[in-house]
C-alpha cells in the first residue's frame, strides 16, 4: 500500500481535517483499556460499525477516518499513531484504500496485526475517469467492496476470524455476533434486489461524483457513472465532465446524486446543464453521525437504495 507523499488542496485538507480521531461505541460504556477487552483500531467509519457488530463488548475500538469522513484524502497525526501503537489488531479495508497506512505504522512503531478484511473478495478492476495516473498510485483494484452486501458478510467473517485468533476464549461470543449480524445482512440484500426489481431496466442508469459504486452496480444491476476516478483525490478533467454531459444527454439518465464525502458543486453544476434532477444524497465512503441518515451499514445501504428507488421510479 505504498503511495506517494501529496500535498492536500486546501479543500482537501479542510475535509480530511473533518476526519480526526473517533471513538467508536461499543457494548456498555466503560474506559479504554479497562478489564480483558481487545484494543482494536478501524481504519474508517463503515469498517468500525461492522467491527462493533461483531466484536460488542468484547473489544475497545477507535477508527481513524470518522463520520462524513473522506478517507482518500486523510492525513494521519501523531494522536492517530498513538492509537495505532496501542492497538492489538488494527483492521483495515486493503484494495489500495488505505494509501496512507504504510506511512502510519512506521510511524508507530506499532506491533499491531494488521487485518485486511477484504480478503477472498474477487476486487473489480478500477474504471477509467478522473485523474487516471492518480487513481493507479492507489493499485489497480476498485477498494469499495463494501457496495456489495454479499461482500460484506465476507468483511464479518475475516473479523470474527481476526478477534478469535486474538481473544480465543471469546469464540462462541464472536461467533453467534456473526451469526446474528450475516442473518441480517442476508435480509437486507434481499430488500436491496425486490426494490430494484421494480425499477424499469431502461432507468437503472445514475451519476454519482466519484465511482464508489461498481460493486453496487455489479451486484445489483443499476448503472453508476461519474466524473471522477475511484479516489476522491483525483482531480476531474473538462473532457471527462463534457463526455458525461453527452452521456446524460444522449441516454436520457433520471438522475444525479450528491455524497456526503465530496464537494456538491461540480454535480449540481452537470445537473443545471442537463436538465437532469439532483436525485438526492448517497453514502459511499463513510456513515454519518448517530443522529444522521447512516449511523450504521445496514442504514447507508437502506437509505441509498430509497434515494435510488424514490428518483427512478418517479
Amino acid at each position: 500500500m505504498n503511495v506517494k507523499d501529496r500535498t492536500l488542496t486546501r479543500r482537501q485538507a479542510v475535509v480530511a481535517g473533518g476526519c480526526a480521531t473517533a471513538m467508536f461505541a461499543i457494548g456498555p460504556a466503560r474506559a479504554q483499556g479497562v478489564g480483558d477487552r481487545l484494543k482494536v483500531v478501524a481504519t474508517f467509519s463503515i469498517l468500525a460499525d461492522l467491527i462493533g457488530n461483531v466484536g460488542a463488548s468484547r473489544i475497545d475500538g477507535a477508527m481513524l477516518v470518522g463520520p462524513n469522513g473522506n478517507a482518500h484524502v486523510y492525513a494521519p497525526s501523531p494522536a492517530d499513531a498513538r492509537k495505532v501503537a496501542e492497538a492489538r489488531l488494527v483492521f483495515v479495508n486493503g484494495l489500495g484504500f488505505e494509501g496512507w497506512l504504510d506511512r502510519l505504522v512506521k510511524a508507530s512503531a506499532s506491533r499491531a496485526s494488521i487485518v485486511v478484511v477484504s480478503k477472498g473478495i474477487k476486487p473489480r478492476e478500477r474504471e477509467g475517469g478522473g485523474d487516471r495516473d492518480h487513481d493507479r498510485d492507489h493499485g489497480q483494484a476498485d477498494p469499495h467492496a463494501w457496495q456489495s452486501v454479499a461482500n460484506v458478510k465476507i468483511y464479518a467473517r475475516n473479523i470474527c476470524d481476526a478477534l478469535v485468533a486474538a481473544d480465543p476464549g471469546a469464540k462462541d461470543r464472536y461467533e453467534t455476533n456473526t451469526a446474528a449480524y450475516v442473518g441480517k445482512l442476508d435480509t437486507l440484500d434481499r430488500e436491496v434486489r425486490q426494490t430494484i426489481a421494480r425499477i424499469p431496466l431502461d432507468r437503472r442508469r445514475v451519476i454519482t461524483s466519484h465511482k464508489a459504486f461498481g460493486y453496487f452496480q455489479d451486484a445489483y444491476g443499476i448503472e453508476f457513472s461519474a466524473p471522477q476516478g475511484v479516489s476522491t483525490e483525483a482531480e476531474v478533467s473538462a473532457r471527462d465532465v463534457a463526455a458525461l454531459i453527452r452521456q446524460i444527454k444522449a441516454q436520457k439518465i433520471a438522475a444525479i446524486f450528491l455524497e456526503n464525502i465530496t464537494d456538491s458543486r461540480l454535480m449540481e453544476q452537470i445537473a443545471k446543464e442537463t436538465g437532469a434532477k439532483v436525485g438526492g444524497m448517497l453514502y459511499s465512503d463513510a456513515l454519518t453521525e448517530a443522529s444522521g441518515d447512516a449511523p450504521t451499514y445496514i442504514d447507508l445501504i437502506r437509505h441509498n437504495l430509497k434515494q435510488l428507488a424514490g428518483a427512478l421510479l418517479s
